[in-house]
């Protein structure tokens, strides 16, 4: 795909990307694909996601109390429990504001922990990378932000999302659904958005202008994108999902070149 090479005239040193149809067949790569990048808040999938498997294997409910009080484990994915971004202060009533909190999601990796007796890490492993054969995934950090993965294992998950194997179908659909509908907020990189519409762990594009995906996404679009200078998305009416890592800091750069990219990727797979 000529859309896909166009990595190579980023200003970056190292970049991979892969695009994945809804059936999970990767349709094209550029770069190295078994590179290993950190994912920054494309982290923050991946522990959704562990969460959501967690919560059908009855460890916790959406609804169990977690975080700040009168919290639940669907407030902290959907960065409406109150917290501050980097802090457990509270700065907001749950369910009040959409506050992006790094904070958030480790206390929700912290709940997991404590209802199952495993350590986060060791249950994602268990849960997430192994059955989808991620062997170059791991977790050395922050929930949040600290995973680090390849572009390989990346679109492993991407069809995951596309078709899941590893949740119900209804659950997925669930996450990937407006959670709060209306609630206002930042977007990290792209200011305040109103609405800032977010799923369960899934930063849904709806209508936000700036927004890092194209100007062809379709509002159901879905996904997250990282301050390492990565991203995926999913655009169910396309029936595509897009990986792309980079080993430069989110900036400038990527403003004009991810929206860029994403568009010419939908418009040569249209």
């Amino acid at each position: 795909m000529e859309s896909l090479q166009s990595i190579r005239q980023w200003p970056v040193d190292n970049a991979a990307a892969s695009v994945i149809s809804a059936d999970g067949t990767v349709l094209a790569t550029a770069g190295d694909a078994g590179h290993r990048y950190a994912l920054a808040s494309v982290t923050k999938l991946l522990t959704a996601y562990t969460a959501l498997i967690a919560i059908e294997e009855g460890v916790v409910e959406l609804d169990s109390p977690a975080g700040p009080e009168g919290a639940t484990v669907r407030h902290l994915l959907a960065h409406t429990a109150g917290l501050g971004f980097d802090s457990r202060a509270v700065m907001a009533a749950p369910g009040d504001r959409r506050l992006y909190s790094n904070a958030g999601f480790e206390v929700l990796a912290e709940t997991l922990e404590a209802h199952s007796g495993i350590a986060f890490a060791d249950y994602q492993a268990e849960a997430l990378f192994s059955p989808l054969g991620m062997r170059h995934t791991v977790l050395d950090g922050s929930p949040a932000a600290g995973a680090v993965s390849t572009a390989a294992d990346l679109g492993l998950f991407a069809a995951e999302l596309q078709s899941p194997s590893l949740l119900n179908e209804r659950t997925v659909t669930e996450a990937t659904a407006v959670a709060f509908p209306g609630r206002t907020g930042v977007l990290p990189g792209y200011g305040h958005q109103k609405p800032n519409d977010w799923g369960l762990g899934f930063e849904i594009r709806d209508h936000k202008s700036p927004h890092w995906t194209g100007s062809a996404s379709s509002p159901r679009t879905f996904g997250h994108f990282g301050q390492a200078g990565t991203f995926l998305w999913v655009d169910p009416d396309a029936g595509l999902a897009c990986v792309s890592l980079a080993d430069r800091a989110f900036g400038p750069w990527a403003v004009r070149a991810w929206p860029m990219f994403t568009d010419a990727v939908l418009a040569e797979l249209a």
